[in-house]
């Protein structure tokens, strides 16, 4: 019996505005539409998951408002046949939000976020019980997380301490990561590596975390530090694999020492719709890849199919699509 895969972290809605340009302050610019959708690495991850293989248990942990929000996140949850056993409601706080600011030419996204109830979501919510029966666990997003990312004194952080103890549980551990402008990245991040099977985030979070810039000064991707950027994450203590992603391809480093890049997928003009959710896209067609025995090299070619699934769509969850879809979209736009 397949035990599944247990993920904890921001819930969120998403109101995406598909803008022509973005202002400069104090100037106007104009709304060409919206949506709404769930958001956040819980929601976006486990609803990928679903989408890829609804066959597979999932189990949501997380903290909701007692309004209309929280609600659309959790019809959305149990729509797509996840555990929401995880999902505690706070009849006092609202649930967490971000207005989307897209450029409809670029798919560039700009963030406006209330914390909500996430900002309450803590250690002492999750049940260690529950988590006990999945394979692995996955958490996110540090740095928008405020308990989790509080300090600890024998962990380093609260994070940390979660991974610590999920991980003696005998389940595997994974982490993602929010950017941000800032030097929390080391203070925060960096205590959790220890504790972690798989570090998973983008080429700037881990340039961060790491002390290395990945790009070059013209802004190409530079992928030499971007594998010594994978090196220091490893040699912070990450346990079996590092991965980066960048929109031009993803980065690998195991612990034996195997490292690669798998280029993105090569999309037609007007493709892509927008770009919310294509990180947690990725993370998720890694962590199924990675739950289902796939090589290395395959799980990073389904994570950026999967991400450019993702990218069809103006919202976070509405360009995902089933496993075989996504592999035929691999060989489609190698």
């Amino acid at each position: 019996m397949e035990k599944g895969i247990a993920i904890a972290g921001n819930l969120i809605v998403d109101y995406v505005k598909m803008i022509d340009r973005y202002p400069k302050p104090g100037m106007l610019c104009s709304i060409l539409g919206r949506s709404q959708s769930v958001g956040g690495c819980a929601a976006n991850t486990l609803g990928c998951i679903a989408a890829m293989d609804p066959s597979v248990p999932l189990y949501c942990a997380g903290r909701i408002g007692e309004d209309e929000a929280g609600k659309f996140i959790l019809d959305f949850l149990e729509k797509n046949g996840i555990c929401t056993g995880g999902v505690l409601t706070a009849k006092d706080e609202m649930t967490s939000f971000t207005d989307v600011m897209t450029v409809q030419s670029t798919g560039e996204r700009t963030f406006f976020q209330a914390r909500g109830a996430n900002a309450g979501f803590c250690y002492e919510d999750l049940k260690l019980d529950e988590i006990a029966g999945y394979d692995m666990f996955h958490i996110g997003y540090a740095l928008l997380l405020d308990s989790f990312d509080e300090a600890e004194a024998e962990y380093g952080t609260v994070m940390a301490k979660t991974l610590a103890k999920v991980q003696s549980l005998g389940v595997r551990t994974s982490m993602d990561v929010v950017s941000e402008d800032g030097e929390r990245f080391e203070r925060i991040v960096r205590p959790c590596l220890r504790y972690c099977n798989y570090f998973i985030a983008n080429e700037v979070e881990g340039g961060r975390v790491a002390g290395i810039e990945p790009r070059r000064p013209d802004g190409s991707l530079d992928l030499e530090n971007l594998k010594k950027i994978c090196g220091k994450l490893m040699e912070y203590g990450v346990k079996d694999l590092t991965v980066l992603h960048a929109p031009e391809g993803g980065m690998y480093l195991t612990e034996k020492g195997a490292c690669g890049f798998v280029p993105s997928l090569k999309l037609p003009e007007g493709y892509i719709k927008g770009s919310v959710g294509a990180g947690d896209a990725f993370c998720a067609g890694v962590l199924y890849s990675l739950y289902k025995g796939y090589s290395i090299e395959e799980a990073l070619a389904a994570a950026n199919a999967a991400a450019a699934a993702n990218l069809s769509a103006a919202d976070s969850v509405s360009g995902l699509r089933p496993i075989g879809e996504i592999l035929e979209l691999a060989e489609k736009y190698r």
